[in-house]
């Protein structure tokens, strides 16, 4: 038997009133929760209309074979962005009138596999064992309305089609819990002569991937306390009649990590002749959710670490591609004597009729109405201003910016704000040999700075 997928029903109205508006076919990402008894869709947005160019117009029945990949893929790059610890990019679903109702299972296929393959090379942790690894995809018929469930495995791209079951659930994730926590950070990612050849965004990632370890292997306290990973997470917590006690439930969780190695583990000190650093420091704002029916304590933990490590490597991703944009070689970066950039503090906005919150990053200059936007392009929904939810302040950050190239190490800590301030991740690149620029981080803070020496 194959697997089964528990689907809010405003998922099914949502899929129903798509309009293919002229078009053969529409496809569209699957959004929810895995679990190894059964899958929860609690989300579909569809793939945005691309520009058409005018001679892609007189020829508008385009075959399957024609679905843009790198389009979708991007759209799926961009939502994974946005979700929070617990949530994943299910599947994809196709949309298709009936001429083209027979030849879907290629297209799928071929897209199921793009869209995790283009996901999973920006993750800087990987599944477990025991998870299920298999995705779904959906095929809606616009004349019909019949459906077709189907799964693969995405991890054997030699796998074939599975039947699964679709079935509708109404207010699927109105009781699911909440896990937060701020989580406070200090990597330091040295940038070795070795691999010098490399993007920054590339020796970035993989010191993020060395301190992935360390979250992986820390200890985590809910609400204060240690709890077996195997015991139910709503363990001991007090019911009321109909188990409503859980609809709003929040859980408060910290991280510990390990300062130093056990006595029975051995270490290699490792002399590195380095070209610079990266430096990463201050305190991150992570969310979670996890469904109500028996959740697990070891499930809500994985969702809180993969969301602490998903946000960290997502906000240095989003400030490299910034840098990009707006034209900023890595040469003349790297040539700065120094120079101060503010990470996107992150922002919350609710899902209508559930618990669950969506997540996107915003930069100091943009605009409460651009981040609405870019919400409704990416997940076809109306939400509004209000609605928004900035989990870290960025009004107050402080930089120092008068530092002297030749001023000692003694002189740091009159860099120091005098008072405890709010602030927000702050890139900063300095160069010269031996000098280290100091910066403030505080309350709601977290700091990112490149130190470049020349030789």
């Amino acid at each position: 038997m194959g697997r089964t997928y528990i689907v809010e029903e405003t998922v099914g109205q949502y899929l129903s009133n798509i309009s293919l508006q002229g078009k053969t076919f529409v496809s569209g990402l699957l959004i929810g929760q895995c679990t190894s008894q059964k899958d929860y869709v609690i989300l579909a947005t569809r793939t945005p209309p691309k520009e058409e160019h005018s001679e892609n117009l007189k020829h508008p029945k385009a075959k399957l074979d024609n679905l843009d990949e790198e389009w979708a893929t991007e759209h799926a790059n961009q939502v994974s962005r946005m979700l929070p610890g617990g949530l994943l990019v299910l599947g994809v679903f196709i949309i298709t009138t009936l001429e083209l109702a027979n030849d879907f299972q290629n297209a799928l296929r071929r897209l199921i596999f793009a869209v995790e393959k283009s996901i999973s090379r920006k993750r800087i942790w990987n599944f477990t064992e025991e998870e299920v690894l298999e995705r779904v995809t959906l095929h809606i018929c616009s004349s019909t309305k019949k459906i077709c469930c189907r799964t693969y495995d995405i991890h054997d791209p030699k796998s074939s089609a599975k039947p699964a079951d679709w079935k509708y659930q109404n207010g699927l994730s109105t009781s699911w819990l909440s896990l937060e926590c701020t989580v406070h950070i200090n990597i330091h990612i040295p940038l070795s002569t070795t691999s010098i050849s490399y993007t920054l965004e590339k020796n970035t990632k993989n010191g993020l991937i060395r301190w992935a370890k360390q979250i992986e292997n820390g200890m985590y306290l809910i609400n204060g306390q240690v709890k077996d990973e195997d015991c139910d997470l709503l363990e001991g917590q007090k019911k009321s009649r109909g188990n409503t006690q859980a609809t709003s439930h929040s859980f408060d969780v910290r991280v510990l990590t390990q300062l130093l190695l056990n006595s029975d583990h051995r270490s290699t000190a490792m002399v590195q002749v380095c070209s610079g650093s990266v430096n990463l420091k201050g305190a991150v704002k992570c969310r979670a959710y996890i469904h109500s029916n028996k959740p697990k304590v070891k499930d809500a933990v994985q969702a809180v670490k993969r969301d602490i490590l998903n946000t960290v490597a997502d906000r240095c991703e989003i400030l490299f591609e910034d840098l990009l944009l707006n034209e900023m070689p890595e040469k003349k970066v790297m040539n700065s004597t120094k120079e101060f950039h503010i990470l996107p503090h992150r922002v919350f906005v609710p899902i209508p009729g559930s618990t669950v919150m969506l997540c996107d990053y915003k930069f100091g200059d943009e605009s409460a109405e651009e981040i609405r936007d870019h919400f409704i392009e990416m997940f076809d929904h109306m939400i509004q201003i209000e609605d928004l939810e900035i989990a870290e302040e960025i009004n107050t950050a402080y930089v120092s910016s008068s530092i002297n190239s030749q001023s000692p190490l003694d002189d740091i800590d009159d860099e120091q704000p005098k008072q405890p301030i709010k602030t927000t991740i702050v890139l900063k690149m300095q160069q010269n040999i031996g000098t280290i620029a100091a910066f403030a981080v505080a309350l709601l803070a977290a700091g990112i700075s490149f130190h470049y020496f020349s030789d």
